[in-house]
């Protein structure tokens, strides 16, 4: 069957009011960029002449402004889930406009797959390569594509020129079985791959092939700064203690790592320091740090989702495949997520916390409890399963007006029952075997800023010290009261 080109308008004439979207990417890596503009322009026309036009939209994670950010200018979504980063989309979630629900990453392809959210009418697939039989060759991601494009009743490719078609073979695509038939997954090394180098789609479901050459739209990081670099030293002093303890074998396990300018700052430092032997990584996110690692010698293999790399990273990955491929593995993020594997390979995971509190329970997600941020990504699926998790994040923000230490964070994400180690710039806090009054004393002496110190101490003297928490619940939430009522969390007084 002889694929038909379209042009991206043409394409975005097949996807009608109220059709749920999926689209391949995870991050802006590998995200549809042509067809989600124009499928955005569409929209604009179409509330300008009182239509309605809204879609559903599944993704890989977050995307590139060309999606995320385009669709919702448009006001052109109905509902969104999961990860997502994008400013624009975020006000509209936040003002109640679109509907988000969060997910964990690695369940998203199956709750599709369960029909737990509906049917998914079209899937918009970004390729580097796409032949008469269906074969796919995906570009800097993997995401929710396998799935999505197998479910989706009509599939879109956007045959994108700026990823060379020399890419196949760092694919590794695997779908799941579903209850009860499923199977382990075979990987039990973070090099083995189980799957396939393409994707492979019924060429009757492919209604066109969109041609363009849009780069990925991925932003850069913060450079690393005094706070971040004493954050990435504290986690490798920690780690190389563990190894020295006996406690990580001394040949090291492999790591997972959030995506930001702190998890740069954890890479860079695991990477500098000594005790730290070269390592291999099974993760989401594979960004700058990453390679330069690989270019050092200092990590020997990253299984990922994405390549979320700037473009001038991205460009000499691409200019030397004989050199990056044997050394990558992009897979789907069901399986780079998975709980199963994370488990079975013994990860040490290392994550962003947006607000922890003094027991150990961090809040990724919601703003004073109530404004998404971004969302939970896929912090959760490794969290729960690791060999040893670690939270990361400054003591402070807003120049000292917010202390990210609490005295109950304003949102659950992970819970102290999964939450291992504790690290700011002002130091590590290692809450294994402790108690909530044990966990509070170190989380205290240890990782909170000097000018909060003395007023989380005098929340702990409140409680009743016959309680299992030593917890006042009048008392949990005045940080964040009094940060909404004067801008700044040191003007709290206790009861």
């Amino acid at each position: 069957m002889a694929l038909r080109f379209i042009t991206a308008e043409e394409a975005a004439s097949y996807i009608n009011h109220d059709d749920n979207v999926a689209f391949s990417g995870f991050t802006p890596a590998g995200a549809p960029k042509a067809v989600p503009t124009a499928l955005a322009e569409r929209a604009k026309k179409e509330h300008e002449a009182g239509r309605p036009f809204k879609i559903g939209m599944f993704t890989g994670a977050s995307t590139g402004d060309s999606l995320d950010g385009e669709l919702a200018r448009a006001n052109a979504v109905k509902f969104r889930t999961p990860y997502q980063s994008n400013k624009d989309m975020k006000n509209l979630i936040n003002s109640g406009q679109t509907e988000y629900f969060d997910m964990h990453l690695s369940q998203v392809a199956q709750e599709l797959r369960y029909r737990f959210m509906g049917d998914v009418d079209v899937a918009i697939i970004e390729a580097a390569d796409v032949n008469d039989k269906g074969e796919v060759v995906l570009t800097s991601s993997v995401g929710i594509s396998p799935t999505a494009a197998r479910l989706a009743k009509k599939v879109i490719i956007e045959l994108n020129a700026n990823h060379p078609a020399a890419i196949k073979g760092i694919h590794d695509i695997y779908e799941l079985q579903d209850p009860p038939i499923r199977r382990a997954v075979p990987v039990y090394t973070v090099k083995d791959l189980c799957g396939t180098p393409v994707l492979q789609i019924d060429p009757a479901k492919i209604i066109g092939v969109v041609e363009t050459n849009r780069p990925d739209e991925v932003g850069g990081f913060s450079p690393v700064d005094e706070v971040t670099a004493k954050i990435g030293d504290n986690v490798a002093k920690f780690l190389a203690s563990q190894i020295a303890k006996g406690i990580i074998p001394r040949e090291f396990l492999p790591i997972q790592s959030g995506v930001g300018n702190i998890a740069n700052a954890v890479l860079g430092s695991l990477g500098a320091n000594p005790e730290i032997p070269p390592f291999m990584m099974y993760t989401e996110v594979i960004q700058d740090a990453v390679i330069e690692l690989m270019k050092q010698g200092n990590l020997t293999f990253v299984s990922g989702c994405s390549l979320t790399v700037s473009p001038s990273v991205l460009n000499e990955i691409y200019a030397d495949l004989a050199f990056f491929k044997p050394k990558m593995v992009l897979r789907p993020q069901e399986i780079s997520n998975n709980p199963e594997v994370v488990r079975r390979l013994g990860l040490i995971t290392i994550n962003t916390a947006l607000e922890a509190d003094i027991y150990g329970n961090i809040n990724s997600t919601h703003v004073l409890g109530t404004t998404m941020m971004n969302g939970i990504g896929g912090s959760g699926d490794f969290t729960r399963n690791s060999f040893l998790s670690i939270f990361t994040c400054p003591s402070v923000a807003k120049k000292g007006a917010i202390s990210a230490i609490v005295p109950m964070v304003s949102h659950f994400d992970h819970s102290e029952h999964s939450v291992k180690v504790l690290i700011t710039e002002q130091g590590i806090a290692d809450l294994r075997g402790k108690s909530p009054s044990q966990r509070a004393q170190t989380i205290i002496e240890n990782c909170v800023h000097p000018d909060y110190k003395q007023l989380l101490w005098d929340f702990v003297k409140l409680g009743n010290k016959r309680m299992h928490t030593n917890l006042m619940l009048s008392e949990a939430f005045k940080m964040h009261t009094e940060f909404i009522a004067s801008g700044d969390m040191r003007n709290t007084k206790w009861a």
